[in-house]
């Protein structure tokens, strides 16, 4: 059905779980996987202890974003296990459901496979989904995966 699958990864444990899942997708398809993880490219006032704060270099923020990135690519490949072997793609993007929507493009995947935290009520109001961003934005299928 599907021939090449993008899919949205960040290390928590609602990513790992939703992988053995997309293990059966891609084996029933015989399909591609792309694992995606999306970082915001600027970097975040960080503060001690004391009052005063002190900035990150984009240079430095952008090596902790790659090396965080390649741990998530690293945890996930293990949950995947050996009988799928995924392309990666780190995508620097402020805004997560458009880095996994640019993902997506430029891994020409046919589909998204996402997991949901599924989340209600108010938690859903105060929090969003980015999720149901994907969705409503996407030109292609998501699968959301509960």
């Amino acid at each position: 059905m599907f021939k090449h699958l993008l899919v949205p990864v960040d290390g928590s444990d609602v990513s790992k779980k939703s992988l053995k899942k997309v293990v059966e997708l891609a084996k029933a398809d015989k399909a591609a996987v792309t694992l995606v993880y999306v970082s915001d490219p600027m970097p975040p006032m960080v503060y001690s202890d004391s009052t005063m704060g002190y900035g990150i270099s984009q240079k430095d923020h952008k090596k902790v974003c790659e090396a965080y990135a390649a741990d998530v690519f690293k945890k996930a490949a293990v949950a995947l296990g050996a009988g799928i072997k995924a392309n990666t793609l780190h995508i620097a993007n402020g805004n997560l459901s458009e880095g996994i929507l640019d993902g997506a493009k430029k891994a020409k995947a046919d589909v998204i496979v996402m997991a949901s935290h599924k989340r209600t009520g108010l938690k859903s109001v105060l929090l969003g989904s980015e999720t149901h961003e994907v969705i409503v934005h996407s030109k292609l299928p998501v699968l959301v995966l509960g």
